[in-house]
């Protein structure tokens, strides 16, 4: 079956960085574009960044924008988020997801089949 394993998360003061993983199984990786999510306690699961399947389109929500990086190596079924210049509206919970396709990278939680467990992303002022 398919699995995402998301690593890397962690306490940092602010204006740190992390890089978080995600590595996959069960799937043909270079079929799927990739997307990261976080949720902050009381809140949505909101959209991160994603990149295509094949790392040449990325997309990345204003807040993260400049900050944060998302990558994809194929020949590793792995994707990375390089976190940035982190704040502590950072904080939260991070989430990779697995989109099954060969379009655009996609925002929409709906759009993904398959979901990691989750890292711990946490931001000291």
């Amino acid at each position: 079956q398919v699995q995402l394993v998301e690593s890397g998360g962690g306490l940092v003061q602010a204006g740190g960085s992390l890089r978080l993983s995600c590595a996959a199984s069960g799937l043909t990786f270079s079929n799927y574009g990739m997307g990261w999510f976080r949720q902050a306690p009381g809140k949505e699961r909101e959209f991160v960044a994603a990149i295509r399947w094949s790392g040449t389109v990325t997309d990345y929500a204003d807040s993260v924008k400049g900050r944060f990086t998302i990558s994809r190596d194929n020949a590793k079924d792995t994707a990375y988020l390089q976190m940035n210049s982190l704040k502590p509206e950072d904080t939260a919970v991070y989430y990779c997801a697995a989109n099954y396709g060969f379009g655009p990278p996609a925002r929409a939680r709906s759009s993904y089949d398959n979901w990691g467990q989750g890292t711990q992303v946490t931001v000291s002022s």
